[in-house]
């Protein structure tokens, strides 16, 4: 608890304005909540309340040591893919009780605690798992995975499925996303001032503001 604690003052001391504790994809809070790995019979195995508590007690601390106007996520994967394993239902009591402890958004991701899952993958495919999430739990969700368009992300926030997109990937293809996709929805933005210096008479970088 007391490294959680740590990193998380480090992370304030650098000059971050949100933090997220992972909680996903077979990183350690995540084999402690899933039956398929968590085998042990102590205060921390067994029972749902059992594999949940070393994650509460995490994200409490890292709630306490983060300042009150500033926000926490918590990324979780709401299912394991598996039989028998972690699903949605568990997700969202267990979002139900982050919320409690001061969570402000749950971070709905998939998967990564054994390599048997078999995952149906396809644009937005995560998305249901925040939707759910956001309407059972009565907190903000994030919407991940699969997610390349501006209509896209446009859509699931209309809707209200989700309360953000949340892109890596997209971000990687693709640098200047943000901008291509105020851009195409005809968001005003300026660039950096350092991308219009130098750049040509009625370049998208010196007319955009």
């Amino acid at each position: 608890m007391r490294a959680f604690e740590a990193a998380t003052r480090r992370a304030r001391d650098a000059g971050f304005d949100v933090i997220e504790v992972h909680a996903a994809h077979g990183y350690l809070l995540h084999q402690f909540l899933s039956p398929l790995v968590n085998t042990r019979t102590d205060e921390y195995g067994g029972s749902f309340e059992n594999r949940v508590r070393l994650t509460i007690d995490v994200a409490d601390a890292v709630r306490r040591a983060w300042p009150d106007e500033l926000p926490v996520f918590v990324r979780v994967s709401a299912t394991d893919w598996v039989d028998g394993g972690w699903d949605l239902d568990q997700s969202v009591e267990l979002a139900r009780r982050l919320r409690s402890v001061g969570i402000d958004l749950i971070d709905c991701s998939s998967g990564g605690a054994v390599a048997r899952a078999r995952i149906t993958t396809g644009p937005g495919y995560q998305v249901p798992f925040a939707e759910r999430i956001r309407r059972d739990a009565g907190i903000a969700t994030g919407a991940v995975g699969m997610i390349t368009t501006a209509a896209q992300a446009d859509e699931i926030i209309r809707s209200e499925r989700a309360d953000v997109v949340l892109l890596a990937r997209q971000m990687l293809r693709d640098p200047y996303f943000a901008a291509h996709a105020a851009q195409e929805r005809g968001v005003a933005f300026s660039w950096p001032i350092q991308y219009i210096r130098a750049a040509p008479a009625g370049s998208p970088a010196r007319g955009a503001r």
